[in-house]
Parts: structure tokens; C-alpha cells; sequence
């Protein structure tokens, strides 16, 4: 399809542009990051909606151009191809390209004059504009804001300024050492330093002589939590506003040459909302919420004679309208001067210029963020000597944590990308999102028709005018406050209609939007008319507008001053400081082995403190909801189930048998997903529970046959069965997962596809002759070293079998851990996995490998052919008689053959035996080393269930080859990805390495094995309780939608991995 001018339509085309931020230096944020890049790409057009994008390069991006090329973006300043553009701030005019959708923070709803010629310009050129500021969700709350971090860069930038500001005055402080936010590589190291000079007041104290340090912090929002999560870094206190007065009363440590011989060593914090700010001016009256936005003119000012008097820091954070009292005005600090006010500065976060504070009358600047306000002449200046209140009002606070805003911003605006890019018409789009386009193709959408009118108004003297609280435009004047459903239901238009009709006019002084079905919009119109019975006739208009089926008795109205409300007005809406909100959700565990404990740790942790932050960067960022995960462990036996939870909290321990029906569809029933660490041949049954109950289900296992026969009947009844999401198979898949598919993007082919893998002791655990030691059982890891081993190198397929598989092993570094002295076994059919990754036909080489340190297949294959391996009923072990391990060490290694009557006592006798037997003296001395470490040699008896060598060999080996006391063990998985791209020729070589040691915390040691396994597994409970997995059926975690946010998760909750380019 063309259009008129026969170029090819761009919109809903799936391509994707991103815009390089020109119009602000210190703008480094994005509206996607290339991990959000990479999962819209990786997923698919069918599945994301978008097939290709195209970002402009840009040299001060938070992440440079080279890590979008990495994840297979085009890095170009032509961005024609695009049907979709997105940015953060307002572009310049130049780059608004014709027919095309954009999406930025526009700041043209409220028909701001400043950004009129960007709107005109946006419908000369028939754009679609998506504004973010309007996506709202049906909670009646912004999808995509930055106010916490407004709230974390601004109170960290104003502790930077204070220290100096207090140096100034004459007071060294903590402070002092403290940067500003943009300073920092990252917002953790922000707060590490807050950290640090929280420390040092901990341990050094602060001057009294300005103590008691208190921060008052205005409203209960996300801007105010965000101040208040860097204040609580802080030694601190928190005080309620009544009590503030009882801080100064105290004794102050004078002594008589006047200096100060006492040190404080915290601050002192305190949260006001309206009821702390205003009283009601009828003393009868109790201040109520819905009546103070209804009516503000019936109430007085009181901050500035109950909270100012004593606050050091006023951190201002709240909404506020012109129609409020001011929360301090210029007269009210001369006074607070006089009488000895402590306050010492202002962190206008809001930075709301003229507004509610009313000498902060300019912006400031990230790189000079204050100045100073001396009420004594109302002067102004830039530096920190002098009188005065040091002022900072910075409007641009979240680009200085520009990385994390930027994760957060893109994890939600990533959601909406597919349906923005695949759109070509508005019909198409959620509700959400069509509510929230200012335009379509050049037109005006019909809940912004509005905006014309406004723009006639004569905004230019109606700014003047409302700042003045009077119109000269006319000779009579009303301030009029419309709240409720303006929009949706068009009531707007419809009062603009009364008023012009009346021969009235009216400028617009305030907007804000509701833009779901219960959110409520609230306008502030300024209408003016030269006749007073024309200005009464229109506010009764208004009113019956507000009122059809009421009669309306017209109450009575001060000069120039009324608030009307059209609809229901919100109750307690903007002020209610709301109660913690909690999403509920169960995850049943099934299993108590060491894989259970970390995997009920990690989703216990989702309700803690310490979890919250990478929960809310992954599962909706700052909303106020907290999932709240109910974790049920279960087992066979109900004090392996208490062992298993010792020390978590909140976490249940039950008794359940899998093979008890009854007891388990009352557990499955309970929850929403089911994660079963039981052996694979339990998972059956508890598939076909989950599957009966409509429950999801997790396992580390797997996927054998019997559960891939589940498919359909899983996918009928609506969930999932998500296997191998443990170590191997889980993190292998998914890394390797990640590698192809980043390559495919760019339009590489897989040459050659590497995988290693190995459960190990730490170096310094490692302290046997075979350099290993059993988590689990031997038996079950000699049998896995006598497995059949199938693969591809340089595109020969090759076959080992199980019996030379130790003699099969060969040496192996990995690049980034030299210090490792490794070999390397083939593990079992790798081909599998060339099919299962989609490189089957390209690749030449696919290898799939266990690891060991250097000198254990050896050794292995010796014991193996000397027989100790052997399973079947011994001779020796039959005969019932009692029989010691030195006895049947003779018997293996064949000494009575020879009617040698020397015992097998040493290693060297042990060793001369086996060169006998035909092996070299090198693997001879190290297999002798290993049977004498064993105790193979001793004269004890063997126990009786030992009926074969094999069973001996495996109890030695677990008596002698265990973890003991703070021992850890280790897990190294490494892949390497050889990719060629066909245009360029050009050949890449990447690797991607997990390094993870298990760790004794509290008495409690966790292996590095159980938690590569439990936590992935318990990841994919955590994915699939917030639907972020769509998919139904069976499934291994090879789809984009698994691995990209289980592989973000597992590095933010700590387990690392190290990606190298060559």
C-alpha cells in the first residue's frame, strides 16, 4: 500500500527507530536499553511486533552504539524506515519525519505555549503521537514515570550541596565528602556513599550546633519515597509532625566559652501531607480531605508556624495547584528568619517554579544545581557564602541515573513497543495506549480537541493573569475547578461550548488527565464575562452539566473566588497516603533435598526489603503493589521439610507423599505454580495433578517422553510445564539460547558451538587424589562417566563409546580463568542440542562437555579397568563370610594369582601390582594414591549390602569423597559461540563463563550446585506467577520470554556471568 505521494507507508511496519537525545547535554537516558532491544528482536515480529531497529547513534547514550550493534540493532542517523520513532524528551522540529508514529514525553496536552510549534509541526506532517505521560493503567496511575529516581538524584544532589553549604556556616560535616548523583557509575554506588558518610555520623557525630538535623519531606508519592529511600541510609529517626517542637527542647551541651561539646550522631526525618499544612478556618472544624480540594479557600496556612520553625531541610515532592496556599511564601521565611529558623535549605525536587514555594523562582542546572535566596533583601546568588537559604530546583534529576532509569523506563515501555510498531490503525490499539495518543495521522484525536480552543485563549496573558489571581481581560472573573469524567465522556467540549455561548471566555490554568474508566480528570478554568449575570449564568450551566438529574441550589460565592465540582470529585485521591498494596500468589516446592532450601530462600525473598529493588526492575518497576509469595515446602517426610526451611521466614513445611492423590490435589490446589525437585520418574504424576488443576508447573529435570506426551493436554488446560530450568539443563540452554539468537539477529551463522559444564570442589576443597568430591551420589556419577558420547567436530560426527569415555578426555582452559588446571569429557549426544537451538545445519562443530580438574579421568579410567567399578555379584562378596576391604583389594587387583603372601599394605606395593597388570607407572602411582586415600587398603570389614566391588568402591567413595564442615564446592559453566557473518566475512569468537561457589551463611551451607538449580527453577515459579510467560504446553526455556528475563534475574540476585567478545 502507498501512499498519495507513492512512497511506501511506514506505519505499523514493525521497524523501530530510536531518537538521539540533542536537545539537553546532560539527557543520557533511553527509552529502550539494548537487553530490552534485544528481547523485542530475539522474540520475533509475529510475537513483538517488530522486525527491525534502527537507532541513531549517540556518543553521551547511557549505553553506546556498539551494544545495540551487538544485540543486532542498525546504528544509523536515517531513521526513514521507521514507522515507529520513540524518545525521551521533545526532538527538534528537523526530525519529525512525515506518516510516522512517535512516542516521547510531549508536554502539548495542556496546550503549553512553548510546545505549540512542535504539535503544529506534528500535524502538518500527518504524525501519530503517543504520549508517555498519558499511558495510564486501570488503577488510574502513570505506566511510565521516573519519580523515584527524581527522588533519589535530587536528595543525593542536596546532600552534596549541604556539606559545602554547611562548611560555608562553618561546620565541617560527613557531607562534605559526598558527590552528586552523576558522579556515580551507578545508583547503587550513589547509595554506597550515602552508606559511608551515613557511617561516619554513626560513629563521629554531627555539630550541634546545627542539630537537631531534620529533613521534612511533602507528600506521600513516588517522588517523596524515592528522597526518603536515600534519607533512610542514614542513621536517622522518624518523627511525627506534633513531635517535632520536643527535639528542641532538649539539652543543648553549651559550655561556657560557647562551643558546642556534644555531638549528635543521626538525623531526624518527618513526613507532612495537607492535613500538617493548612487548619480549617472555622475553629470548629476538623481539617477533611475531600472538603480542602473541594474548597482550599476555606482553609488557612499553618506550615510556616508548625512545621517550618523547626525543619533544617524542606524537601518538597508534592502536587500541588495554584489554587492551594502556598506551603511557604517569601514573607512567611523573612519572618521564620527573625526568629531564629533552622531551616538551611530547600530540595525543590518538584521544581515547581513560583509554585508552592514561592521564592524558588528559577530551574537550576545538574552542573550548577544552587543558588541562594537571602529573604532579608530578596536577593539571589550563586554561591554558598552569605545569608540566605541555599535552593535547589533541578527539572531534569533522573538522567544522572541515567542507567537505572533508563532499565526500569524500558522494562514497561517495552510491553507497549509491538503494539505501537505493528499499528496502522488507532482502532487497533489497547485502550491504554489509544487514550493516550494526542494525534492520529494528523488529526487531533477526539479527546484533545480541546487543545485548539485552549491555544485561542490567549494563553500569553492568561499565564500572567492566573499568576496574579485575576483576569484584565474582562470585567468580571472566576477561578473554576472542574473535576470528573472531562474527557472520556467529552464534558470538556461541552462546557467550553456553555461558556463561549454565554459570550464568555476562559484560559485553561490547569490539566490533569485521568485516562481510564474510573480515573477522573480535574481541570482549572479561568472564565471571565463582562456582565456578572452572564458569569452566574454560566456557572449554573456548568452545574446542571455536572447535575442533570439534581435540582441545584446555587451556593453562596466569594468575589472571584468558587471551586465547583463536575462529577464526583476523588476522594482523598492525590493526598491519601496510601496503604501497602500485595498481590498474593503460592508456589508449592515439592522435595527436600539441597536444591530446595535456595529456591524457597529466593522466592521467600520476593516480599523482603532486600528484594524489592531488582523485583520491581523486573515485575513493573515503581508500582506500589508487592507480590507476596506464599511458599509451601513439601516431603515425604515432614522433619526433612522443616530442615529444609530452618531460618526462612513465612515459609510452611507439610507432609505430602506424590503418591497419596488425595493429600497432593489439595496442596496443587492451593497454589499457582507447583515447582517439583523430586527425581524425574516423580514428575508425572504431579504433571498430570498440575494439568487437572489448571496449574503451572516447574521442574530442573529433563523433558523425557512421558512428560512431551503432556503437550496438548497441558496446552487445553492453559498452563505451563516448563522443564531443564536448572543448571544443566537451564543456565546452558538459556545462555546458549541468548548467544545464537543474538548472533542470527545480526545475520551470523554458527560456525561452532561449544559447552562445558562441571560440578567441582573449590581449589581449595579439591584436596583428594581426584581432585573431586560428591554432592550427590557416586553411584549415580560413575554410572554418568560410562555413558555413550555422540558429536560434531569440523563436520565429522564422532562416537565414543561409554567404556573409553575417561580415556577420551583431553586438557582445557578456559580464557578468562587460566588459574584453572582442567580436562574435559564428552557428555553424552550433543547433537540433540544442534536441533534444539536451530544449528544443526550450520554448525560443523556442536560439543556438549563435562569438566574436571586435570588428572581425574586418568585415573578414573584405571580404577574402571582395574575393575572397581564392576557391578556385577563379586565371588569373594558372595560367599557370606565376612570379608574386609584389604582382602578384597587382593582379590581385584589379582595378587593370589601369583601366591604372594606380602599384603597390599602401601601405596608402593599397590602401585608395583597394578604395573603388573599391564599399566604405566604414572597412572599406576596415582590410581595406588587414590585406592590407599579410599582405604581400599584397610582391614575393616566390608559392610554386607556391599554385594559388588562397585557397591565397596561407591561407599568409600562416599565416606571419603564428602563435603565436610565449611568446605565449598564449585560450579564453572563456560560456552563458546564461533559465529560468521557471510557479508563481511568477518569472524567472531564469543564466550559467555559462570563462576559460582557455595557459601555457609548462619550455620547454613548452601552448595554452589543447589543454588544454580534451585534458583533458576525457582526463577521460572516467579516468571510464570506474573505471566510473563505466555507460551502453553511444554517447554524448555529456549524462547526469548524465558531466558532473557530469568538470565537478567539470576545476575541481579548475584550469580554473575562474564561475556567476552574476541
Amino acid at each position: 500500500m502507498n501512499s498519495s505521494g507513492g512512497e511506501e507507508v511506514k506505519l505499523g511496519n514493525g521497524v523501530v527507530g530510536i531518537l538521539a537525545e540533542t536537545v539537553n547535554k546532560w539527557e543520557r537516558r533511553t527509552p529502550l536499553t539494548p537487553s530490552h532491544c534485544a528481547r523485542l528482536l530475539h522474540g520475533g515480529k509475529d510475537r513483538t511486533g517488530v522486525s527491525r531497529i534502527v537507532v541513531q547513534p549517540s556518543a553521551k547514550r547511557i549505553h553506546h552504539d556498539a551494544l545495540y550493534e551487538d544485540v543486532g540493532c542498525e546504528v544509523s542517523d536515517d531513521l526513514s524506515d521507521c514507522g515507529l520513532i520513540l524518545g525521551i524528551k521533545q526532538p527538534e522540529l528537523k526530525m519529525i519525519l512525515p506518516e510516522r508514529a512517535y512516542a516521547f514525553f510531549s508536554h502539548t496536552h495542556k496546550a503549553q505555549k512553548e510546545n505549540m510549534p512542535l504539535l503544529d509541526k506534528i500535524l502538518s506532517e500527518g504524525v501519530t503521537l503517543c504520549d508517555y505521560e498519558l499511558i495510564v493503567g486501570d488503577h488510574g496511575r502513570r505506566l511510565l514515570a521516573f519519580g523515584k529516581y527524581a527522588g533519589r538524584a535530587g536528595l543525593v544532589d542536596f546532600l552534596h550541596g549541604l556539606g559545602q553549604r554547611y562548611l560555608s556556616l562553618g561546620y565541617s560535616t560527613p557531607f562534605l565528602s559526598l558527590g552528586s548523583s552523576y558522579m556515580y557509575s551507578s545508583l547503587a554506588a550513589a547509595k554506597a556513599a550515602v552508606i559511608s558518610v551515613g557511617e561516619e555520623i554513626a560513629s563521629q557525630g554531627l555539630p550541634l550546633g546545627i542539630c537537631p538535623l531534620v529533613f521534612v519531606f511533602t507528600g506521600t508519592g513516588n517522588v517523596s519515597l524515592g528522597a526518603q529511600e536515600i534519607f533512610k541510609l542514614l542513621p536517622h529517626t522518624f518523627v511525627e509532625p506534633s513531635k517535632l517542637p520536643e527535639l528542641f527542647v532538649k539539652d543543648k551541651g553549651i559550655s561556657q566559652n560557647g562551643k558546642s561539646t556534644k555531638r549528635v550522631y543521626q538525623v531526624y526525618g518527618c513526613i507532612i501531607t495537607s492535613q500538617d499544612m493548612v487548619e480549617h478556618k472555622d475553629p470548629s472544624k476538623s481539617f477533611d480531605k475531600a472538603d480542602y480540594y473541594a474548597h482550599p479557600e476555606h482553609y488557612n496556612p499553618v506550615f510556616h508556624e508548625k512545621i517550618s520553625p523547626y525543619t533544617s531541610v524542606l524537601v518538597n515532592c508534592m502536587y500541588w495547584e495554584k489554587r492551594f496556599p502556598c506551603l511557604l511564601s517569601t514573607k512567611q521565611l523573612q519572618d521564620l528568619t527573625t526568629k531564629g529558623c533552622p531551616l538551611v535549605g530547600i530540595c525543590d525536587i518538584t521544581c515547581d517554579i513560583g509554585g508552592s514555594i514561592e521564592f524558588v523562582n528559577r530551574a537550576t542546572l545538574i552542573d550548577s544545581p544552587f543558588f541562594r535566596f537571602n529573604p532579608s533583601d530578596n536577593s539571589y546568588d550563586d554561591d554558598m557564602d552569605g545569608d540566605g537559604v541555599l535552593c535547589m530546583a533541578v527539572d531534569i534529576l533522573p538522567t544522572e541515573f541515567a542507567k537505572e532509569a533508563s532499565q526500569h523506563f524500558g522494562d514497561i515501555l517495552s510491553e507497549f513497543v509491538g503494539s505501537l510498531a505493528s499499528m496502522t490503525e488507532i482502532a487497533d490499539l489497547p485502550g491504554h495506549l489509544k487514550r493516550a495518543c494526542i494525534s492520529y495521522k494528523g488529526e487531533l484525536t477526539s479527546l484533545y480537541e480541546y487543545i485548539p480552543r485552549m491555544r485561542k485563549s490567549n494563553p500569553e496573558e492568561a499565564q500572567e493573569n492566573i499568576a496574579n489571581g485575576v483576569s484584565s481581560q474582562r470585567t468580571y472573573n472566576i477561578l473554576v475547578s472542574l473535576s470528573g469524567h472531562l474527557f472520556d465522556k467529552f464534558l470538556i467540549n461541552e462546557a467550553l461550548d456553555m461558556i463561549e455561548a454565554a459570550g464568555g471566555s476562559f484560559h485553561l490554568a490547569k490539566c490533569k488527565l485521568g485516562q481510564s474508566a474510573d480515573a477522573e480528570s480535574y481541570s482549572e478554568l479561568e472564565v471571565g464575562a463582562d456582565d456578572k449575570r452572564v458569569l452566574d449564568q454560566i456557572i449554573d450551566s456548568l452545574t446542571r452539566l455536572a447535575n442533570p438529574d439534581e435540582d441545584y441550589i446555587s451556593p453562596p460565592r466569594e468575589a472571584n473566588k468558587i471551586s465547583l465540582k463536575i462529577g464526583k470529585v476523588q476522594q482523598e485521591k492525590e493526598v491519601k497516603e496510601k496503604p501497602e498494596m500485595t498481590k498474593k500468589s503460592g508456589v508449592l516446592i515439592i522435595g527436600a533435598g539441597r536444591v530446595c532450601r535456595p529456591a524457597a530462600e529466593f522466592l521467600a525473598s520476593v516480599r523482603t526489603i532486600s528484594s524489592q529493588q531488582w523485583y520491581k526492575t523486573y515485575f513493573g518497576a515503581e508500582s506500589e503493589e508487592q507480590r507476596d509469595v506464599r511458599v509451601i515446602v513439601a516431603s515425604m517426610y515432614l522433619k526433612d521439610a522443616k530442615k529444609t526451611i530452618e531460618g526462612i521466614p513465612d515459609v510452611e513445611a507439610v507432609q505430602l507423599d506424590v503418591s497419596d492423590s488425595e493429600n497432593l490435589l489439595k496442596y496443587v490446589s492451593e497454589v499457582d505454580v507447583v515447582l517439583s525437585l523430586l527425581p524425574a520418574s516423580c514428575h508425572a504424576v504431579v504433571a498430570k495433578t498440575c494439568i487437572e488443576m489448571k496449574k503451572h508447573l516447574v521442574t530442573a529435570s529433563y523433558v523425557d517422553d512421558e512428560t512431551s506426551m503432556l503437550h496438548e493436554k497441558a496446552k487445553t488446560s492453559g498452563i505451563t510445564i516448563l522443564g531443564e530450568m536448572g543448571l544443566d539443563p537451564g543456565i546452558d540452554h538459556m545462555m546458549a539460547m541468548k548467544m545464537i539468537n543474538e548472533a542470527h539477529i545480526r545475520k551470523g551463522k554458527v560456525k561452532s558451538f561449544t559447552s562445558y559444564c562441571g560440578g567441582l570442589p573449590s581449589p581449595a576443597a579439591a584436596n583428594n587424589p581426584l581432585a573431586y568430591k560428591f554432592s550427590w551420589s557416586p553411584a549415580g556419577a560413575i554410572r554418568a562417566g560410562r555413558n555413550p558420547a555422540k558429536y560434531k567436530s569440523n563436520g565429522d560426527v564422532v562416537n565414543v563409546d561409554g567404556e573409553n569415555l575417561y580415556d577420551s578426555a583431553t586438557s582445557f582452559r578456559v580464557p578468562n580463568l587460566p588459574a584453572f588446571a582442567l580436562e574435559c569429557l564428552p557428555n553424552r549426544n550433543s547433537l540433540v542440542y544442534g536441533e534444539f537451538y536451530g544449528i544443526e545445519s550450520e554448525a560443523t562443530t556442536i560439543f556438549r562437555g563435562t569438566l574436571r580438574y586435570e588428572g581425574f579421568s586418568m585415573i578414573m579410567a584405571t580404577l574402571s579397568k582395574l575393575g572397581f567399578f564392576d557391578n556385577e555379584a563379586n565371588q569373594v562378596l558372595s560367599t557370606g563370610k565376612k570379608i574386609t576391604f584389604g582382602a578384597l583389594l587382593s582379590n581385584i587387583l589379582k595378587k593370589d594369582a601369583d601366591n604372594d603372601s606380602e599384603p597390599l599394605a602401601g601405596e608402593e606395593e599397590i602401585s608395583k601390582r597394578i604395573i603388573k597388570l599391564g599399566h604405566t607407572k604414572e597412572t599406576a602411582t596415582k590410581a595406588a594414591k587414590t585406592i590407599v586415600f579410599l582405604g581400599f587398603n584397610e582391614e575393616r570389614e566390608i559392610p554386607s549390602l556391599c554385594k559388588s566391588v562397585f557397591d565397596a568402591t561407591c561407599y568409600l567413595m562416599e565416606e571419603k569423597l564428602a563435603y565436610s564442615g565449611d568446605e565449598q564446592d564449585m560450579v564453572l559453566l563456560h560456552h563458546e559461540v564461533e559465529v560468521e557473518f557471510p557479508e563481511s566475512k568477518r569472524v567472531e569468537k564469543h564466550s559467555t563463563t559462570l563462576l559460582e561457589f557455595g557459601d555457609n551463611k548462619n550455620g547454613q551451607t548452601t552448595t554452589a550446585m543447589a543454588k544454580t538449580v534451585g534458583i533458576p527453577a525457582a526463577i521460572g515459579a516467579l516468571l510464570l506467577i506474573e505471566d510473563k510467560i505466555k507460551t502453553r504446553g511444554v517447554l524448555r526455556p529456549l524462547e526469548p520470554e524465558v531466558y532473557l528475563p530469568a538470565l537478567d534475574i539470576l545476575q541481579a540476585y548475584g550469580i554473575k556471568l562474564i561475556e567476552k567478545t574476541e
